[in-house]
């Protein structure tokens, strides 16, 4: 049977993700919401849905659709600022329907405590979107891991540059109270898929954070990593800069790069599938990564020594032992 959606967030960056996942899962979208209106997107989804800019008349059009035609929720998916995600998922909790929020799940650790209460009160279950687990080059990594030596530790590096323009800091995402940060905003899909391959975090250290740029060094159960993470183009490759794109990603495992560039276009709508089946990611899942970029955008600043991304020889605010 079809299942009934509802989404929050129409109008941002990410909601065609889910519009496309959630038509290709052969669902119904019964409203949207988002408070600008420029949400021709729906167009190409479902072109007859609800839309409204006020959250009231949102809750109130669920609410009529339930009393009046016997029609339930059974989704809300969450593509709203980060620092909404918590009181969106109450919200699609206290309505009887399933939660699926778009990373991070949330801000601070300490949300998670009772969102597990409520989940359990309502029965109902919070799902977030940790499509990196589900991409086939980071399920064999995994695969290698899983059966390699049980007492090897891995040395790697993460980069990811997603060059953005001066409009991303105009934003509610360069607001750290509002996004996290950039290791947050565009970080903790990584940091979670560290953590499920590598095992938990014995040090965190960080190196630089600012509007543009994070970078650090983890010791993990199992690896050693020097992470880079940035929105500046000027930290582009030359390479890709060349090739007309804006984003570079690579992780490097002891030397060998892990190819990952690709695959990326239909996560959302496996992550719904696996979602639809009862094999989602959930609130616990995503409890060690939240704690993660909280410690990280709350560190100390830490000197350079010896185990820093190369990419930060390139920083003009790092010092230097």
């Amino acid at each position: 049977m079809k299942k009934n959606f509802a989404l929050i967030g129409a109008a941002g960056y990410v909601a065609p993700k889910h519009l496309k996942a959630i038509k290709e899962t052969d669902n119904n979208l019964l409203a949207a919401l988002d408070k600008f209106d420029s949400v021709g997107v729906l167009d190409s989804y479902f072109p007859n849905t609800d839309f409204f800019v006020e959250f009231e008349r949102f809750d109130r059009h669920l609410e009529k659709l339930k009393r009046r035609k016997g029609i339930s929720l059974d989704y809300v998916s969450i593509c709203t600022p980060n620092y909404l995600h918590d009181a969106h998922i109450r919200m699609a909790l206290r309505r009887g329907a399933n939660a699926i929020c778009e990373k991070p799940l949330v801000l601070n650790p300490w949300n998670i405590k009772p969102l597990i209460e409520i989940q359990k009160e309502s029965n109902r279950n919070v799902n977030t979107i940790l499509q990196l687990r589900l991409h086939k080059s980071i399920v064999a990594l995994k695969k290698m891991v899983d059966e390699g030596p049980k007492d090897k530790i891995y040395d790697i590096d993460l980069t990811y540059l997603t060059s953005r323009g001066s409009w991303y800091n105009s934003s509610w995402k360069g607001e750290i109270n509002k996004s996290g940060g950039i290791a947050t905003n565009i970080g903790v899909h990584f940091f979670d898929m560290l953590l499920w391959i590598f095992g938990g975090v014995t040090e965190n250290i960080v190196h630089k954070h600012d509007m543009y740029s994070a970078a650090g060094y983890l010791e993990l159960e199992k690896a050693r990593v020097r992470w880079f993470l940035s929105i500046d183009y000027d930290n582009i490759p030359i390479s890709v800069k060349l090739k007309n794109q804006r984003t570079y990603r690579s992780i490097q495992v002891d030397g060998r790069e892990i190819e990952f560039s690709s695959g990326f276009t239909e996560l959302h709508t496996k992550s719904y599938q696996e979602i639809l089946k009862g094999n989602g990611f959930g609130l616990i899942d995503a409890q060690p990564s939240i704690q993660l970029v909280h410690d990280i955008r709350n560190a100390e600043i830490s000197s350079l020594r010896e185990d820093y991304h190369p990419l930060l020889l390139k920083s003009k605010k790092v010092q230097y032992i």
